[in-house]
């Protein structure tokens, strides 16, 4: 029972999270950046000043979908933080670029995550069929059900590992912003809260994948 208990606490604060992370991007998107560089201006700008040239920045569509592709070398804005001048824009687009750096340099979280990328694809697409015939089959085949459990931890391992990957490329963002004068007394509050609701994504999908990895654990355990 204090399992299910666990997961409907962190579904409510899933869509807490998720809620105030849009009201606090509308509201910074509203905020005018201290130069009134746009997304795509200070993304460049910051890699340039790292040394990184192999990485192009690129517009895509959609609300809050940026990421950095390590694949295709890009860091991905959304329309509103590439031609936006916000700080909220100007946070957003230094965190994906701090994700660049991290690469750059061999940030060794980030290295970790990399290297798990391949496995967690894998137990992401078997997962939840081992686990769904594991729990059927627990008085017959409880192998299985340990199968599942094995692959799922990878799952939470990765969302584990994301965590400093994550708080790690906002620290970085906001040293940037504030050395680069883009983030002032007034902004650099802003941006950091804006960066840190985006982070609490992160921190509940850890919970949540976690409680889950216990849920299961707990099945095998009263099997035994």
């Amino acid at each position: 029972m204090n399992i299910w208990l666990i997961m409907i606490l962190v579904m409510v604060l899933s869509f807490i999270v998720q809620n105030t992370l849009q009201s606090r991007f509308g509201k910074y998107s509203r905020v005018r950046n201290s130069n009134g560089m746009t997304g795509a201006e200070i993304a460049s700008m910051m890699l340039r000043q790292n040394g990184i040239y192999d990485v192009r920045v690129e517009c895509i569509e959609g609300q809050l979908t940026d990421h950095y592709n390590p694949q295709t070398k890009t860091v991905n804005l959304s329309r509103s933080v590439y031609e936006g001048n916000s700080i909220a824009a100007a946070a957003v687009a230094a965190h994906e670029c701090g994700h660049v750096i991290q690469h750059a340099t061999g940030y060794a979280p980030v290295k970790l995550r990399s290297a798990l990328v391949p496995v967690v694809s894998f137990c992401n697409s078997t997962v939840q069929w081992v686990l769904l015939i594991g729990v059927i089959m627990i008085n017959i085949t409880p192998a299985l059900l340990y199968l599942g459990i094995a692959l799922f931890a990878m799952t939470t391992l990765f969302s584990l590992v994301t965590l400093p990957v994550e708080i790690n490329a906002s620290y970085r963002a906001i040293n940037w912003l504030t050395s680069n004068n883009i983030a002032d007394s007034v902004t650099k509050p802003m941006a950091i809260d804006a960066l840190k609701w985006a982070a609490y994504t992160y921190v509940i999908a850890a919970i949540g994948s976690l409680a889950t990895l216990l849920y299961y654990i707990g099945l095998a355990s009263r099997r035994d």
